[in-house]
């Protein structure tokens, strides 16, 4: 599957244009309140027509200057902040809701309430539900739609602490399991780094940035957009063994790394998240420290004082002084190393 959007819109005092493609897997736009997250995926799902431009959705046309496709043409399953559930309808009732016009919705009923661990939950009304059981039927009514993109807009935004980890782990077997493309709009960084493959960096109706997740984390450009403290790194890594003290040895495309307090079993991938400002760096090869993580790495791009390395094919941004940076002597193609204290490394 591959999204293509780009369009223009003008609003009082807001001006779109947004313009950039999702491939395969979560898409997050990410962006503050008000840049234009929400109006871009309601143009996606036909709520909106923008002034011009063009949406197509795995080569279909969804809009151009002579097509405006209806919502219910789109095949766009739309799961809103609030759930948007029928209050007068029993839980299946709302699940059933789009056999009413997809055939073939009823075959699937059973396999999405059990995915969805909806059972339970059957007979009861929306207004006897927590905000995650509310939020996991109306993903299981979006599914039951036979979508071809699944657009979830601020899904965990109206929910407390407990609700969104009560939640969290059904959004990551949506990716990992259905494997439904998927639109994620969201302005909270902790969700984007758990569900996120693909990042749309959204500022006051423009696109600023587009790519990987690792890729827009370690670019010191998208530093600013992101927040300089949520720069760093995320790093693929496979669970090799456990130490007799405690610690997870790690394998990594940079060699092997160690975590502390992770019970992860041996064979699982995951990724690491790892923070700009918890990375130092060093010329020589560093003796007698008490960080266990020194990794190999060549410096690709400086800004300021955000300096960014390869390591492998990873890409990991370091938080120095300018002081360091001039200290160091680093410029692109410098050879160094990356020290990373093992508390530091956390799974995402």
């Amino acid at each position: 599957m591959s999204l293509a959007v780009a369009f223009r819109h003008a609003f009082p005092g807001l001006d779109l244009d947004i313009a950039f493609e999702a491939p395969v897997g979560v898409t997050a736009l990410f962006g503050p309140s008000g840049c234009g997250k929400t109006t871009t995926i309601n143009a996606i799902a036909g709520l909106l027509r923008p002034d011009s431009g063009r949406i197509a959705l795995d080569g279909r046309v969804l809009f151009d200057r002579t097509t405006n496709l209806p919502p219910q043409d789109r095949r766009i399953g739309y799961v809103f902040q609030d759930a948007r559930l029928f209050p007068h309808m029993t839980v299946a009732q709302n699940l059933r809701y789009p056999s009413r016009w997809r055939r073939g919705a009823a075959r699937d009923f059973d396999r999405i309430v059990e995915m969805l661990a909806l059972g339970p939950l059957l007979s009861r009304r929306p207004a006897t539900l927590s905000g995650g059981e509310r939020q996991r039927t109306a993903i299981g009514r979006a599914l039951l739609s036979d979508p071809a993109l699944l657009v979830m807009d601020e899904p965990l935004a109206a929910l407390d602490e407990a609700r969104k980890a009560e939640i969290m782990p059904w959004l990551e077997r949506l990716r990992d399991e259905i494997r439904l493309p998927m639109l994620f709009v969201s302005h909270a960084v902790p969700e984007i780094l758990r569900l996120a493959t693909t990042v749309v960096l959204i500022q006051q109706g423009n696109v600023r940035g587009a790519g990987a997740l690792p890729d827009i984390l370690a670019d010191p450009a998208m530093a600013p957009e992101l927040g300089a403290r949520e720069a760093g790194a995320l790093i693929s890594c496979r669970v090799e063994a456990r130490e007799p003290d405690g610690m997870l040895k790690v394998a990594t495309a940079a060699g092997p790394m160690l975590l502390q307090g992770a019970d992860l079993s041996p064979g699982k991938s995951l990724r690491l998240r790892v923070l700009a400002h918890e990375v130092i760096l060093s010329r020589d090869p560093p003796v007698g420290l008490s960080a266990l993580n020194i990794l190999p790495a060549t410096v690709t791009r400086i800004s300021g004082g955000l300096v960014q390395l390869a390591l492998a094919d990873e890409r990991m941004l370091a938080q120095v002084t300018p002081r360091s940076v001039e200290t160091l002597d680093l410029r692109p193609g410098t050879q160094c190393f990356a020290i990373i204290k093992s508390v530091s490394v956390l799974p995402s």
